[in-house]
């Protein structure tokens, strides 16, 4: 029974029940370390047989029914953060873990591969989206993680072009929501300039003419950059991350300023493995249709003839030849689903090219 403070009005007594956290702290750390201990047998078999450290297919059962056995009141994302950093840890027991993205550091791009990935492994900032694709192609990191679209700015050129010149796949996906914070070291009437991206200038278009209309804009190659200079110009203000903010030693003047509270953006895990089926994935495509006419509307139909629900599509000049692009599709399914497999072979009839980019486990809410 717990012990009771007459005082309180009967309420359990602050003391005893850190005593209560006390000791279950001490069985849950018990029992990390037992599943370390198994996680280390496992990284030593994948050794012998060859398999791949990362399974995402492996990664979405364990989060999955660690939100099934959740019976509160611990928020479902709350567990699933913690698991992340264990499986992070895992990572880095059975063999540590490669991962590059677009930097420098306090880029989104990283702040999502930290999210996906935890603290436990390492993160090799890479100038271009196109390093990202060659270094995971060449193996000289084990994944690179890259954006493919945001919600307001839609498709990501960079990554649609890389991917008709490297030969990687894509393992997951990964959708984050994208807050922009003014990031500086001075207070908000000392700003005379503000730095970032065109595009991240564009998503807070409207804080901007309320708030700063008379700042002038400093359009640079990333948020980062401009986190970088703002920690350097007391008068110079960066539109960042909280992360960039916390490596380059800045305070966060104003939170989440973006025009659009649902801003998200989703990035790509590239890699050279191909995740098996969980049930709830999906199939990236991409191809150029054959020159006659009603090509692309034949693929289509291919993939609703089979019942393949086609959930994005964009497209890019092939840059070999004038007006012939390549069609970017994500479809729902697996492509050792029969009928995602029966529905690509088919369209082939009807493309110059075919090529299936991935089939991965689908993101269904932000990390």
């Amino acid at each position: 029974m717990v012990k009771t403070n007459d005082n309180n009005g009967g309420s359990p007594d602050l003391e005893a029940l850190r005593v209560r956290i006390d000791e279950l702290d001490r069985r849950i750390v018990e029992l990390l370390n037992a599943r370390a201990e198994v996680v280390v047998e496992v990284g030593r078999v994948k050794q012998v047989d060859g398999t791949q450290i990362y399974a995402p297919d492996r990664e979405k059962a364990v989060l999955d029914k660690v939100g099934e056995m959740n019976k509160g009141p611990l928020p479902q994302r709350t567990l699933q953060a913690i698991y992340r950093e264990m499986m992070s840890g895992s990572f880095a027991l059975e063999q540590p873990l490669r991962v590059g993205y677009l930097g420098p550091e306090g880029s989104f791009s990283h702040m999502a591969a930290m999210r996906k990935f935890g603290a436990s492994i390492e993160y090799i900032p890479l100038a271009d989206i196109r390093a990202v694709f060659e270094e995971t192609g060449k193996g000289h990191i084990d994944l690179g993680l890259v954006p493919i679209e945001n919600s307001i700015g839609g498709g990501v050129i960079d990554t649609m072009d890389a991917f008709a010149d490297n030969d990687v796949h894509i393992v997951a996906e990964v959708l984050v929501e994208v807050h922009h914070n003014l990031l500086a070291n001075c207070s908000p009437d000392e700003i005379t300039m503000i730095a970032s991206k065109p595009e991240i200038f564009a998503q807070c278009r409207n804080w901007l003419s309320r708030s700063l209309h008379k700042v002038d804009l400093v359009p640079v190659a990333s948020s980062a950059k401009a986190a970088e200079m703002a920690s350097q110009q007391r008068c110079l203000a960066a539109i960042g991350s909280a992360l960039a903010a916390e490596l380059y030693g800045l305070k966060i003047i104003f939170a989440n300023i973006e025009d659009h509270v649902a801003n998200t953006t989703r990035f790509f895990v590239i890699g050279t493995s191909r995740p098996k089926p969980t049930g709830n994935d999906k199939t990236a495509l991409m191809f150029t249709t054959a020159h006659k006419a009603g090509a692309l509307v034949d693929v289509l139909n291919v993939l609703g003839k089979y019942g393949v629900n086609m959930t994005n599509i964009d497209t890019r000049p092939s840059k070999r030849r004038n007006w012939e692009y390549y069609f970017f599709i994500d479809c729902e399914g697996h492509i050792a689903d029969a009928n995602v497999q029966e529905a690509v072979e088919e369209a082939r009839g009807h493309c110059l090219e075919l090529h299936v980019l991935g089939s991965f486990p689908k993101a269904t809410e932000p990390v």
